[in-house]
């Protein structure tokens, strides 16, 4: 955070550059927590392609409905969200809806972005409005026929989207609602880690249990503290040290989609976020190995 300025300059100057000051300090502390809650939201790991300019989105996710393409999210007025409202970004996040009013597919995860806090929903569109704009445009889905309606997704909605802000648990510790917020709203943890039925909505009972079909085919783990087939064996601290640098317990390192998570997203967090994460993913369900 930058420090006030003029401390030196004549009692009159000092009051207006202060109140200027102040108007920046604030501006500046909104977007450097936006940078925080953005890389928590893993945001740079699905809208920046493997060779393409920084959130200028074209990263192809294949899927069992064909192939999406990640839109631009820099502060372009043209291809990207340069010319979004505070309210089209809420709207945007927290209810799948373009400022066009049409339905944005579930790959875009919606259904856990819809429990942030408003807050930081505008402190994420803070940090965007700060970035390099490029002027790309978004790339058209290659879909299956049946997937190419819009309109069939707002029943899905209905059917799958639970809508509501966050609320913390009273009987649980601080930091174990941390946890459940940076894992169930901001990281959506589930959308990769969980199985989904074939209208692709994550399979609730299942919740955490791995996924073998996941993003681009990769097959996902189970993360829940299920001793064989989960992360049962390791303590707290074991996964708080992964969540930073990428390490397993036996000395292995996360590959594929994980180490990018790790090194956009949790490798970047705090350390009292990184254990407050650990924290809640070894407090769930264990799954059971004769139900898998």
């Amino acid at each position: 955070m930058r420090h006030w300025p003029g401390l030196r300059l004549a009692v009159g100057a000092l009051a207006s550059l202060a109140l200027g000051a102040s108007t920046g300090s604030r501006a500046d502390t909104a977007s450097e927590r936006g940078e925080h809650l953005f890389q928590a939201a893993l945001c740079g790991v699905c809208h920046t392609a493997e060779t393409g300019r920084y959130l200028a989105g074209g990263r192809p996710i294949e899927t069992p409905f064909g192939t999406f393409y990640t839109t631009n999210i820099t502060p372009d007025p043209q291809y990207g969200i340069g010319g979004w409202s505070d309210e089209d970004f809420v709207k945007a996040l927290t209810e799948g809806v373009s400022p066009g009013g049409s339905h944005y597919y579930p790959a875009f995860p919606y259904t856990a972005f819809t429990r942030l806090k408003r807050e930081d929903v505008l402190a994420i569109k803070a940090y965007l409005d700060g970035v390099e704009p490029v002027a790309q445009p978004n790339r058209e889905h290659d879909l299956v026929w049946y997937a190419g309606w819009r309109w069939p997704i707002s029943v899905w909605k209905w059917l799958y989207v639970e809508p509501g802000e966050f609320q913390p648990d009273p009987e649980r510790d601080a930091r174990w609602n941390r946890g459940a917020y940076l894992v169930e709203a901001l990281g959506h943890c589930a959308e990769c880690h969980s199985p989904r039925n074939l209208l692709g909505a994550v399979i609730p009972e299942r919740r955490y249990r791995g996924n073998p079909d996941g993003p681009d085919g990769e097959a996902i783990p189970d993360i829940t503290p299920n001793k064989e087939s989960g992360i049962g064996g390791w303590t707290e601290r074991m996964l708080t040290f992964y969540l930073e640098v990428g390490m397993t317990p036996d000395g292995d390192f996360a590959g594929g989609l994980m180490a990018s998570v790790i090194d956009q997203g949790t490798g970047n967090l705090s350390a009292e976020d990184r254990r407050a994460i650990a924290r809640y993913l070894l407090s769930l369900p264990s799954s059971e190995p004769s139900a898998e």
